[in-house]
């Protein structure tokens, strides 16, 4: 079990950024929060599998509108959390 902490850069919001890690998160199994940053990057805790947390990243990755041009990402401590969900 890992978490991390990422910061998405590039075309990440108007595009289902949120929705669309929501959607796979859930599918995979992990749990954790998404929020739109003000500078237009969006904000990620995840948390689960290592497999599962590098598949979400590959799905967004593949995203029809999302454009990730940089992920800033750190290993965080593990949490007892129940669900993924996004943060307004």
């Amino acid at each position: 079990m890992i978490r991390k902490h990422i910061i998405f850069s590039g075309r990440v919001q108007g595009v289902g950024f949120r929705y669309t890690s929501c959607y796979f998160a859930q599918s995979l199994g992990l749990t954790g929060w998404v929020k739109n940053l003000w500078d237009g990057d969006v904000e990620m805790e995840v948390q689960g599998d290592p497999k599962s947390v590098a598949r979400l990243v590959e799905r967004l990755h593949e995203g029809r509108f999302i454009r990730i041009e940089h992920m800033e990402t750190e290993e965080i401590p593990v949490i007892k959390e129940g669900s993924f969900r996004e943060i307004y």
